[in-house]
């Protein structure tokens, strides 16, 4: 699934007004994405608001409805409990009449998504303003919606339908004590939401120009993941881009740092449909490897590729940096649960007689660890491996001539990784781009060498096969390793979905979450871009575990059933099946098909 497509239309079929009402409906029914509702007026929803003004607070709960607002339709979905716990659930219905948005601007998967992309922020800016101006206890008077980051993502906070546009977001619904304020709610339902629906949702209150440079760049990214194909690379680097971050904890562009520049030899130019003209440094599918000294930019640019699997805004600095979408980064996790994978291709042969073909662990070494994740990866339809030497496992990624002289072959039960890439590219068209730093015999196996000099690249591929004439090759013939045999990935994936489905579901911010206390880890998992993609992790997991892990399908049956369904009704399938239905909440975002095999790879479904 590519990062970057946008889940379908799937807002209701048949007779629409554009307005969200159902023509035949004499009591104005109307269908939310989610179910249908009775659309009630806003000054309905004033008048239920004043009569229960000092009550408890769960008399707030009467307040769930849909209702009626000059320009467009305010839905509150979900009452929070009282003023301290989670904010309430709320989301507006801007009809395309209403709001005005040339159709062309969201007539592409990649242009929809990068609109709503926009719009998210422009409503958070907005709702900013307003943030806490209505007083009271706890979270009285937040306003808040999905934050974004660097990266375009699909979210659940903005959609845009064949109907309109859909907007989700949080509200605090002000209090005192646990006394409710009605005076308050009622400055952000009628005062602050509706100048939010102005300025951030109608296009006659946003810059045309900026919304246009904005689809503009949308179809000049999604071209260039065309020209990836057409032209037999795995990654495109611009000239200017700026890849070094501002630190670990910001994914903003560094001031000041050196702008990327390709070498002569590896430029590739392109003829973008809206900038023109643009070169930079093309990577041709194969066996990359990026060499250097420490401190000269290997890992930073590793690392831009790695997240050049998604879009990303304009200002950046990467705008331009995109890889394979279904590229992988992987490394090694010591203390990873690995659970009936076939790791032969790496593996065979252990002293203790353990059968690698159904290999199980509640604890792995680095070695079977990188071995899985490979594995994992060539099951989830990836065409590229990106790695770091420095993360790795070192006995599974090489091993060098003196420790073949003095340990024999037949006493070593690991095919290192370095006799594998080749034939990973020949069989199966998976590239590798490598970083290495300290060992010399991955220049071998090279198609491509790219020495990061001061954060400048210089290819060094024909210096590199000039010195290697003096070095012999570590790397053993074909026939001294063990035969290349595709791993068996047709076991079925079975679990005890009746649990599960049960299961309280809890977040730990980007790296985990946790099912009936069953933890979930996916610390390493290093291209999860967003927190709300973690959210979304979890819910798809349990959709997986109670609806279609049957002991019938394998993973590779379940992902494609999955994908499916991600692209014919949404996400909002998996939280109605998960969380009981009714409404599509914010706060989550769409992961790739790797993250998703990740996920599924990782959960311990035979835990007690």
């Amino acid at each position: 699934m590519k990062p970057y497509e946008q889940y379908r239309n799937r807002g209701r079929r048949g007779g629409n007004d554009g307005g969200g009402r159902d023509r035949e409906g004499a009591g104005e029914r109307i269908f939310t994405p989610d179910r249908p509702r009775v659309l009630k007026g806003s000054e309905e929803l004033r008048t239920l608001l004043l009569s229960i003004d000092r009550r408890s607070y769960p008399a707030y709960k009467s307040l769930a409805g849909i209702y009626r607002f000059p320009g467009f339709q305010l839905s509150i979905d979900h009452v929070q409990g009282d003023p301290f716990a989670s904010p309430s659930h709320l989301s507006v219905f801007v009809p395309h009449k209403t709001a005005g948005f040339e159709a062309s601007l969201y007539e592409t998967d990649m242009r929809k998504t990068a609109l709503e992309d926009y719009l998210i922020r422009q409503f958070g800016r907005e709702a900013a303003r307003f943030n806490f101006q209505a007083k009271g206890s706890g979270k009285s008077g937040l306003i808040s919606v999905t934050r974004c980051g660097q990266e375009i993502l699909s979210r659940t906070a903005c959609e845009i339908r064949e109907d309109g546009i859909w907007l989700r977001f949080h509200a605090g619904f002000p209090a005192n004590g646990r006394t409710i304020n009605a005076r308050e709610l009622e400055k952000i339902l009628f005062d602050f939401i509706p100048a939010c629906v102005k300025r951030a949702l109608m296009a006659a209150s946003l810059p045309a120009d900026e919304i246009r440079r904005r689809a503009e760049l949308a179809d000049d990214q999604e071209y260039i993941r065309a020209e990836l194909e057409k032209r037999g690379l795995a990654a495109f680097v611009a000239d200017g881009s700026i890849l070094p971050r501002q630190s670990g904890v910001s994914d903003l562009p560094l001031r000041e740092s050196v702008a990327f520049q390709s070498p002569e030899s590896l430029r590739v130019t392109l003829s973008l449909p809206h900038r023109g003209e643009l070169s930079g440094m093309g990577i041709l599918k194969g066996i990359t490897l990026i060499a250097g000294g420490g401190y000269h930019g290997k890992s930073t640019l590793l690392k831009a590729l790695e997240m050049g699997v998604y879009n990303h805004i304009a200002g950046d600095g990467r705008e331009y940096v995109i890889t394979d979408s279904t590229a992988l980064k992987l490394r090694a996790e010591d203390g990873r649960y690995i659970e009936d994978t076939d790791i032969s291709l790496f593996i065979n042969d252990l002293p203790n007689g353990k059968d690698t073909t159904h290999f199980t662990t509640e604890d792995a070494s680095g070695s079977t660890s990188q071995a899985a994740g490979i594995v994992e990866g060539i099951f989830s339809g990836c065409h590229a491996f990106l790695i770091d030497e420095d993360t790795s496992a070192a006995n599974f990624m090489v091993r060098d001539e003196l420790m073949q002289s003095v340990i024999h072959r037949k006493k070593e039960p690991i095919t290192p990784f370095i006799e594998r890439a080749r034939q990973l590219f020949d069989e199966l068209g998976i590239s590798t781009i490598l970083v290495a730093g300290s060992s010399g015999a991955f220049f071998h196996i090279a198609d491509t060498v790219i020495q990061m000099d001061s954060y400048r690249p210089v290819d060094i591929t024909e210096k590199v096969r000039e010195t290697l004439k003096a070095f012999p090759s570590p790397v053993k013939s074909s026939e001294a390793a063990p035969a290349f045999r595709m791993p068996d990935a047709s076991r079925p994936y079975r679990v005890n979905g009746k649990r599960i489905a049960d299961g309280k579901v809890k977040f730990f911010d980007r790296d985990s979450f946790s099912i009936d206390k069953n933890t979930v880890n996916l610390h390493y998992v290093e291209q999860i871009a967003d927190s709300e993609q973690t959210a979304a992790l979890a819910y798809i997991l349990r959709y997986s575990c109670c609806e279609l892990a049957d002991g019938r399908k394998n993973i590779s049956e379940i992902m494609e059933e999955l994908e499916r369904m991600w692209d014919s009704e949404g996400f909002s399938s998996f939280l109605k099946k998960s969380k009981g239905g009714g409404y599509t909440a914010s706060g989550f975002a769409r992961p790739r098909a790797q993250e998703v095999y990740a996920c599924l790879a990782r959960y311990r479904k035979h835990q007690a």
